[in-house]
């Protein structure tokens, strides 16, 4: 082995790709994993220094993902491909999930797990609150999974005629309700709570189960059937 290709920058980027081949990201720093995607896109240059001043500018591996195209393009160093590359990362995610998760017409959703699965696929890296529904038929077939509305940060003002007339034109006889917490906490307002009362009774008139309302916030969720919140 050259020893000049143990050394240095390339020596560094190298080493960094030998350890996510042998064994994942299992063990890297958040900074780590900034330097091997920035290996990709900044060539030839020691890529530790601009993956630590991110972490330290924005707070996060998660923030940096997060951060809007125009300003990561003007931190230092972190060029039009660099920049692209960070903010597709979420995007990647989502598309993957979507894809691996995608509607099939013998899909059934049995459990509140099931339904987390493929609601965090929906909702998981969202920014913005968005209120959407798990249409099912009597054996819990998934006949559709829609997106009714979405708002800011963290509140979206849901219109109950939307979600029922979404629900009708699935020709549905139960629905899973789910909204996202984009802060992390799942646990539902009192705005969430009336929300789910109303919804609960124009959909039982309708002979229209509600099987649950599921709060989605990162990895934590929020079951209101779980919590007998739904009886």
């Amino acid at each position: 082995m050259d020893p000049l290709s143990t050394i240095g920058p390339e020596g560094h980027r190298k080493r960094l790709r030998e350890r996510f081949e042998q064994s994942g990201l299992d063990g890297f720093h958040d900074h780590e994993v900034l330097e091997l995607l920035l290996t990709f896109v900044i060539p030839r240059r020691d890529v530790k220094p601009l993956a630590k001043m991110l972490l330290h500018e924005f707070g996060s591996l998660a923030a940096v993902f997060d951060a809007p195209l125009i300003t990561l393009r003007q931190m230092p160093g972190i060029g039009p491909q660099a920049s692209t590359l960070l903010t597709a990362i979420p995007r990647l995610f989502d598309r993957y999930q979507k894809n691996r998760w995608g509607p099939d017409d013998k899909e059934r959703v049995m459990s509140t797990e099931d339904a987390v699965l493929r609601l965090r696929s929906e909702l998981g890296t969202e920014r913005s609150e968005v209120f959407s529904i798990l249409a099912l038929d009597s054996k819990n077939v998934l006949i559709a999974a829609e997106r009714i509305q979405e708002g800011s940060v963290n509140r979206t003002a849901v219109f109950p005629r939307l979600v029922v007339e979404a629900i009708v034109k699935h020709h549905a006889t139960a629905v899973i309700l789910a909204h996202n917490h984009p802060g992390g906490d799942p646990h539902p307002s009192a705005a969430d709570r009336q929300l789910t009362r109303k919804l609960k009774k124009i959909l039982n008139d309708l002979d229209i189960h509600v099987h649950d309302h599921i709060i989605i916030a990162g990895l934590s969720y929020f079951s209101f059937a779980e919590h007998g919140e739904l009886e």
